[in-house]
């Protein structure tokens, strides 16, 4: 056998190793989002994979550790998400427009990927998906704080806190209520919850809102 073929094998041994990890992350997805972290099992997770239990024990050893990278995967997605969806805005920017654009993204994340609702709100998940979780949170907060203060630059840090952790609030109160209806009446609650969040916010900002809006060209 050539130098070449000997490289050769064990790459194409990784991109099968890096396949079927993925179909079995696939798989867990479903099963989580199906029955819920704690009644599922590696043997569903396995027969949805459409492989043997033995041959998901290969690549993990248990459905925690199988969870864990799930959950490692979905928050590192999640981070960029709200990277894009909190990022600083022209406090000239319409209140509607800044949060309609923050909770569309959010809603088409956790659409896309119903499982990272089930396993990051459910019970009895792995301890290092809720620490990781929580850090995520409050990094969440720190980011929703950020975006608040391009519209009240001069409010303290403590309404600045207290504000932001309402509006967490009642997107996540919003958030599961969409995600237990789907087609049009998803759309409708996802409306609600703007509704909501632009009340609550409106009388806040709707000051400075007013003067940016008249110095505008």
């Amino acid at each position: 056998m050539s130098d070449g073929q000997e490289k050769t094998q064990p790459r194409r041994r990784q991109a099968r190793g890096e396949r079927r990890i993925a179909q079995l992350l696939e798989a867990a997805a479903t099963v989580f989002t199906t029955t819920g972290y704690t009644a599922a099992s590696t043997n569903a997770i396995a027969r949805e994979a459409g492989v043997s239990p033995g041959t998901l024990y290969q690549f993990f050893p248990n459905k925690e550790a199988i969870a864990i990278e799930l959950g490692d995967r979905l928050m590192h997605e999640m981070r960029d998400t709200y990277g894009e969806a909190l990022a600083p805005v022209d406090p000239a920017t319409p209140l509607e427009e800044a949060v309609g654009a923050a909770v569309d993204r959010f809603i088409a994340f956790n659409c896309e990927h119903p499982v990272f609702f089930a396993l990051m709100h459910g019970p009895d998940i792995p301890g290092r998906i809720t620490e990781e979780h929580d850090a995520l949170h409050a990094t969440l907060l720190a980011r929703i704080e950020g975006l608040l203060s391009s519209f009240l630059p001069d409010a303290p840090r403590a309404d600045l806190v207290r504000t932001a952790n309402m509006c967490l609030g009642l997107y996540k109160a919003g958030l599961e209520l969409a995600l237990g209806h789907e087609g049009a009446e998803r759309e409708a609650y996802v409306q609600e919850l703007k509704n909501a969040l632009i009340r609550y916010l409106g009388p806040l900002v709707g000051d400075r809102l007013g003067r940016a809006a008249r110095t505008r060209p």
